[in-house]
């Protein structure tokens, strides 16, 4: 029987991803919905990998089970890192992936091109009781376009622009994406670790 692997998300986006990046290992992947846990924790840490460790530690604690939680943002250089640890936040309560967009070119209208510099972070921890076995932390840097392009991705991908594709991440397929992306990045050390302690 494989060992269940809980994801401490609430987010049917990451939730598919876990699924795919623990392909061919013996867990099976559950969401906090699919044992009864509703409640989320207060995000309280001061960055993303401490934000990553206080979720795991949660979900662990409340689960029993081994537990895989992640912390992300997008921090632009002309906003002063904003939205950062707020990414999700931005514009918000119910605010869509849309309108976090429009909100971020609001804010950068007439920034010019060399100050739109932007970096997204993936920080990731597991932890099994109280005990965080794993944590890593990877960033890919990049600028905001001008306008939302590409219908890939989620989140901040249409808007952010990756110099060496020479396009956005919602233009580029997700494979490779994912090779360059800061949760790409992140999740590969996961699955290192993951395949380490695999039963």
């Amino acid at each position: 029987m494989p060992e269940d692997l809980l994801l401490a998300s609430q987010n049917p986006g990451k939730l598919a991803e876990m699924r795919v990046l623990a392909e061919g290992l013996p867990f099976r992947v559950l969401g906090p919905k699919d044992i009864g846990i509703r409640e989320a924790p207060e995000e309280t840490g001061k960055t993303f990998l401490e934000n990553a460790v206080l979720k795991a530690r949660y979900y662990a604690g409340r689960s029993g089970l081994l537990t895989v939680a992640d912390d992300s943002g997008l921090s632009v250089d002309a906003l002063d890192g904003g939205p950062g640890l707020y990414s999700s936040r931005f514009g918000g309560e119910g605010a869509t992936d849309a309108d976090r967009n429009r909100l971020l070119l609001e804010r950068l209208r007439g920034v010019p091109e060399d100050e739109r510099g932007a970096r997204f972070t993936s920080a990731v921890a597991v932890a099994r009781g109280g005990e965080v076995l794993f944590q890593a932390q990877e960033s890919v840097e990049g600028r905001i376009a001008e306008e939302t392009r590409g219908p890939n991705g989620f989140g901040y991908d249409p808007l952010f622009f990756y110099p060496p594709f020479g396009r956005t991440f919602g233009e580029v397929a997700p494979e490779d994406k994912d090779r360059v992306s800061h949760r790409g990045k992140a999740f590969a050390r996961l699955r290192e670790f993951l395949q380490s302690v695999a039963r």
